[in-house]
């Protein structure tokens, strides 16, 4: 599958996750959607590990720099 996450995309997305982890960790977000919350924080780690993003794709987006795609 062709890349479609940039560098800085994969940034944003794992420091969400870890803020995301963090507060439910500490209880400050609880309930269902503290538990919504980080189901969206593993599939924001698993998208920057696979460097694709599937909503990404039926509209055509990328946040790759053209320097990156080589």
């Amino acid at each position: 599958m062709k890349k479609n996450i940039g560098t800085i995309d994969k940034v944003i997305r794992i420091l969400v996750a870890v803020v995301i982890a963090v507060l439910y960790l500490t209880k400050v977000i609880t309930g269902t959607a503290g538990i919504v919350l980080l189901v969206l924080a593993v599939v924001f780690v698993l998208t920057s590990l696979v460097s694709v993003c599937p909503i990404y794709l039926p509209f055509g987006l990328s946040t790759v720099k053209k320097d990156e795609k080589k």
